[in-house]
């Protein structure tokens, strides 16, 4: 069973729906029992870092996710979901992160070295390039995904990228990895086959170890 996290800033029709498409059972809760229970957590998130932190910390959330990493079992956030397990975002003033994986969230510069201009936020289908092997890329090819947002993981996330997609001259990372600690900064559930293939090895990683 999967715990979906529902801490009010989540697409979470989206996300379970990807999870019934692909058979696997899961739960919408906000009880942390219920999710220490489950064998694997997915972390969903839109919107503000600092509005969803605030939350977290409010329903005693941060603390539940927090144990369930230190089971040794797995945890994937999304997009925002994503970016709250890092340290520390500059959005909207610094704030704390869940400091899972090192590394700090800032804006996407809408100017390159060259003074070229680009849109802000970085949305569409962009393409992954695979930096290093990990279960959620393992038997896939590189290929296209969907993203939208405006921040980005930069300082000291080089050694928890597993894939990058290159925009605006930046290296974005676009999936993270350390343990049982993962990450997509783009919405797989909305980037076609290699998303939900992407989707998929997670799944198969939390059945590993149910």
């Amino acid at each position: 069973m999967i715990g979906i996290v529902d801490y009010g800033m989540g697409n979470l029709f989206s996300v379970s729906k990807a999870l019934e498409r692909l058979g696997v059972p899961y739960v919408i809760s906000d009880d942390q029992e219920e999710l220490l229970k489950a064998d694997g957590i997915i972390l969903p998130g839109v919107g503000a870092f600092k509005d969803a932190m605030a939350l977290l910390e409010s329903t005693h959330l941060k603390e539940t996710i927090t144990a369930f990493v230190h089971t040794g079992k797995p945890l994937l956030g999304i997009c925002l979901g994503m970016q709250l397990l890092f340290e520390d975002s500059e959005e909207n003033g610094r704030t704390k992160g869940l400091g899972l994986l090192p590394g700090t969230v800032v804006r996407i510069p809408k100017e390159d070295r060259d003074g070229n201009t680009y849109k802000v936020p970085h949305m569409g289908w962009n393409h992954l390039t695979y930096a290093k092997p990990s279960i959620l890329t393992e038997g896939l090819g590189e290929g296209y995904v969907y993203f939208v947002h405006s921040y980005y993981v930069h300082e000291g996330a080089a050694d928890v990228t597993v894939a990058s997609a290159d925009y605006a001259g930046l290296q974005i990372p676009a999936v993270v990895s350390r343990d049982n600690v993962y990450g997509m900064q783009f919405h797989p559930e909305k980037s076609g086959e290699l998303g939900m293939e992407l989707l998929k090895n997670f799944t198969t990683r939390v059945e590993v170890k149910a």
